[in-house]
């Protein structure tokens, strides 16, 4: 490995952990946990109701810290769990959870958009672009682990 592929892995190790940094200072602002804000953040992608498997797929939290933020947003009554299809469940946001959400992971979505959206349209396309071929050649490196 060259030194400037070297330097450059480097220098996006440091990006993304400064990034990841930054969502834990923003969820913390707004009153979560790193785990409540993930999971309430990908139920809020799926317009309030999400299958555990999918949030446990795209939230990048272990199974477990799932379950243990699905039980304390359920006993908060943010949220509810429904079996679907026998032994399949989804979490459903209630009112209470839509209203937490607004205040919460709405309002940093709309951060998102709004730093996106102040991008030319070929960058948007371009950084997701690069962005899905580094994950999609990561995922397979690490299978390869």
């Amino acid at each position: 490995m060259s030194d400037a592929i070297r330097e450059q892995s480097k220098r996006l190790d440091l990006l993304i952990s400064e990034t990841d940094a930054i969502y834990h200072e923003a969820t913390l602002k707004l009153g979560l946990t790193d785990s409540a804000m993930s999971v309430l953040y990908t139920i809020c992608l799926f317009d309030g109701e999400c299958s555990l498997r999918d949030i446990i797929a795209y939230s990048g939290i272990p199974k477990q810290t799932v379950n243990s933020a699905l039980r304390k947003l359920e006993g908060g009554g943010v949220l509810y769990l429904e079996s679907v299809d026998g032994r399949k469940k989804r979490a459903c946001l209630t009112e209470k959870g839509r209203e937490l959400c607004v205040g919460t992971v709405l309002r940093l979505m709309d951060i998102e958009d709004e730093i996106i959206g102040k991008w030319l349209p070929e960058e948007r396309e371009l950084y997701l672009s690069l962005t899905r071929r580094y994950l999609e050649a990561l995922r397979e490196k690490v299978k390869e682990l």
